[in-house]
């Protein structure tokens, strides 16, 4: 095989992100990623270390477009949903990279910027210490959870269908919510969602 062109870092991540999308966390391989851009794979060993570095770079690349401006006059709670929203739906477009985020999240600087700017409005809203950090752990753990629940148990997946099948004399409130629950877009769940826990964090 002749040598290869070099490779770039971006090159590769955008080579295992395809990986990822097509395949899934399991179809992330070294051999794969080479396989996809077209070399061999000990040449790509020349550039990257392992399949953690690789993780890495992947987790980057997809949060490396994550926008973070948000309007200066909007309230706080505004302005945290805006930030959950839009790293909810920039990772969740990569179901495969969701475990990445969470084992990687922080390592990534991508999750280092947005948890800056997350912390960045709760301290303009008065928020210091324990009850800063209680309140961006608190919103983190819901945006990293829901990510977690779309790709593991979505509302229209076959999970909800089996909840909503059983028999309602012994599980009434189950059954009845689960009906409802096929019903409802995964964009709304999360925004109606990220709203119970903003207003529970009870913002000036």
């Amino acid at each position: 095989m002749p040598r290869p062109r070099s490779l770039t870092h971006t090159g590769i991540a955008t080579a295992a992100l395809a990986v990822l999308d097509s395949d899934g966390l399991d179809g992330l391989t070294m051999r794969a990623v080479a396989k996809e851009l077209g070399v061999g794979t000990m040449s790509l060993y020349r550039y990257v270390t392992d399949r953690d570095q690789l993780e890495g770079l992947v987790v980057d690349l997809v949060l490396d477009g994550l926008d973070l401006t948000v309007p200066a006059r909007a309230s706080a709670a505004k302005r945290l949903a805006i930030l959950a929203e839009r790293i909810h739906e920039t990772v969740g477009a990569h179901p495969a990279v969701v475990p990445l985020l969470v084992s990687r999240r922080h390592l990534s600087a991508g999750t280092r910027r947005w948890g800056e700017a997350v912390l960045g409005v709760l301290a303009e809203a008065g928020f210091t210490g324990k009850r800063r950090v209680i309140a961006f752990r608190t919103l983190m753990s819901y945006v990293l959870g829901a990510l977690q629940a779309a790709v593991l148990g979505a509302l229209s997946g076959a999970g909800t269908t089996a909840l909503a099948e059983l028999p309602a004399e012994d599980f009434p409130f189950l059954a009845d919510t689960a009906r409802h629950a096929r019903n409802v877009p995964a964009k709304e769940e999360f925004r109606r969602g990220v709203e119970i826990v903003i207003r529970g964090l009870d913002l000036p």
